[in-house]
């Protein structure tokens, strides 16, 4: 049975795009026009920045829980699950009448899916004149539920979630900004009463159409396929974002299978390069982006991938003094053979494995210069494309120990210092979805098709990111253990006595308990997978100007979709013949070159 939630994003989505507005700084045109003896409007000569997101009003799915102590009193709640108007009137609607005496009223609202965004609230003419409400927002009912502040309790880190608003008399308030699914209301104040005409949820977001998509005869892998690409387009914000609730911010390794979903999905959007150019601006090329030196290499190998997709030279143009400084820094942590790197960190359930973190590192340092290399060559520099290629073979002839490490067997495979076959039997699938992470779990993808394993691979993916649809998730999070299935209760009711509070009880170092965030875009990795291994799709010139189609069904009875390209999207479905033969039909613009393997 098709997820109902999946046929509702897909008319909510169904939007075109918007065209980007000019973000020149207003100030220093100002001061230059004032030099040059002009006249100086008062917010100069350019239009003003402008935020070319739209929103959208939700309103709330279900009432959850509701609550009147002491001598207070709630009517009429119901009238929130339909007044949708997003204006004050003075007669003809319902209107929930709250009325705190010496207790207080509180309500839990549930808005049916993750959203980024906040609050509208609708007052009517409540006898009290003055009204302050506190409003906590939570991606899991825990959350909304909870208390801010302890070592594992929610927190108001990089968005409010848990705040006070005070409310008009006979109007309109937004308040917040933050990630959440359900927003409890507690009305403050004795002797208070708010008279409610609606709630809606205000859902921000990049008006962007779902170029790319996928379907199959397994409505399980459908819903995966969509739950990446949603939770990408939530963090799809001014910039791009690791999450919507708790780090909103531009994490330059992190992006790395955001960008790829980017492309698979909605095309060549410009939230990519502005979020690569603001890492470029905010570390000169002799720091580690963000601090990590792993994250520096991560930069240059996607800006290589975006240009594989976009085939902009001009853009791609625009990095090469930075990216050839850059390279001239790796160079020295490449000397005979050995990775030197400081600052060092591939992701977070890797990081008390220091085997597995050497290797990983001697392996993604290879990948970064064979990849300068290929840049440097397109720079047409064949001395420093020399050099890098030079240093990635050596660093390649000594491969370092995995330490069980599937994030360092990945790289490995990836960088051509593994046998596929051998890190596949020997490192990654032993245990199953044991040891994957939302993150590195996209390169274990990559390292098993390339051994050859795609049944293995769709089944992790059916079992590990599944797991998350099954706990109530409508995006994916920024980590998850298998192991957290066992006696788990879902995310999006109250947790039974007896079962565990997934949300609450797991999560380690920087995301313990109810800061972990529930949409993290680190986590598309499936979409990715799925676009290029079933449905098929290789990108071998840049631009997209000559696309290999090589699916893999796995199993699978038939498979459609599309991918956008820079010249429009190609459109390709696959079933399995009588014989087990695949028959494939492929649609692609003149400009795209299809080889079939």
């Amino acid at each position: 049975m098709k997820n109902p939630f999946y046929a509702v994003l897909a008319v909510l989505l169904a939007s075109v795009a918007v065209s980007s507005c000019s973000s020149g700084s207003v100030e220093r045109k100002s001061e230059a026009n004032a030099s040059a003896g002009g006249v100086v409007p008062a917010w100069g000569t350019d239009p003003l920045p402008t935020d070319t997101r739209v929103v959208s009003y939700i309103l709330p799915s279900r009432i959850m829980w509701k609550e009147s102590t002491g001598d207070a009193s709630m009517e009429n709640e119901e009238v929130l699950l339909h007044n949708d108007y997003g204006q004050a009137v003075l007669n003809g609607v319902g209107y929930c009448r709250m009325k705190n005496g010496r207790g207080m009223n509180s309500i839990l609202l549930d808005f049916g899916r993750e959203i980024q965004g906040g609050l509208q609230i609708v007052t009517g003419q409540s006898p009290s004149r003055t009204m302050k409400v506190r409003i906590r927002l939570g991606e899991s009912v825990s959350e909304a539920m909870s208390e801010t502040g302890g070592e594992s309790g929610a927190t108001n880190d990089h968005a409010m979630r848990d705040f006070v608003a005070e409310l008009p008399w006979l109007g309109v308030a937004e308040a917040g900004g933050s990630g959440f699914r359900f927003a409890r209301i507690d009305v403050l104040g004795e002797e208070t009463e708010l008279v409610l005409q609606e709630v809606r949820a205000a859902f921000k977001r990049r008006d962007i159409p779902y170029l790319g998509s996928f379907e199959c005869s397994d409505s399980r892998l459908n819903d995966i396929w969509m739950t990446g690409a949603y939770t990408v387009h939530l963090n799809m914000q001014n910039y791009l974002w690791d999450g919507i609730k708790r780090d909103r911010l531009v994490w330059t390794g992190d992006i790395n299978p955001e960008v790829l979903t980017v492309a698979a999905v909605f095309g060549a959007d410009e939230v990519v390069g502005k979020s690569l150019d603001l890492s470029k601006e905010c570390y000169p090329p002799t720091e580690w982006m963000c601090g990590i030196s792993s994250y520096s290499i991560w930069w240059m190998i996607t800006h290589h991938q975006w240009y594989m997709y976009t085939g902009d030279r001009a853009y791609l143009d625009e990095q090469k003094e930075y990216t050839e400084a850059l390279l001239e820094n790796l160079l020295k942590y490449a000397e005979g053979g050995s990775e030197t790197l400081p600052a060092r960190f591939l992701d977070w359930p890797s990081s008390e494995n220091a085997k597995g973190i050497d290797s990983g590192l001697q392996a993604l340092l290879a990948m970064g210069l064979d990849c300068g290399s290929s840049l440097a060559l397109i720079w047409e520099n064949p001395t420093l494309a020399e050099k890098c290629s030079e240093a990635a073979s050596a660093l390649k002839a000594r491969p370092r120990d995995f330490g069980g490490s599937k994030q360092a067997a990945a790289l490995n495979v990836l960088a051509g210092m593994a046998d596929p076959s051998e890190a596949a039997k020997g490192t990654i699938l032993p245990g199953g979805a044991k040891g994957f992470s939302t993150f590195y779990g996209y390169y274990m993808l990559e390292a098993l098709a390339l051994s050859g394993n795609y049944e293995e691979a769709v089944e992790l993916i059916s079992r590990y990111w599944g797991a998350m649809l099954d706990l109530g998730a409508t995006t994916f999070w920024e980590d998850f253990d298998i192991d957290w299935m066992e006696n788990a209760g879902r995310i999006d009711e109250f947790v039974p006595a007896g079962k565990v509070d997934v949300h609450a009880s797991y999560g380690d170092y920087c995301y313990k308990g109810l800061r972990h965030s529930l949409c993290h875009g680190w986590a598309s990795g499936p979409t990715v997978w799925l676009s290029s291994h079933v449905l098929g799709v290789k990108i071998l010139e840049p631009g997209c100007r000559k696309v290999a189609i090589e699916p893999h069904l796995c199993g699978l009875e038939w498979v459609r979709g599309t991918f956008p390209t820079p010249f429009g999207v190609i459109e390709i479905s696959h079933r399995a013949g009588p014989d087990g033969k695949i028959v494939s039909e492929i649609k692609a613009p003149k400009e795209v070159k299809i080889a079939r393997r």
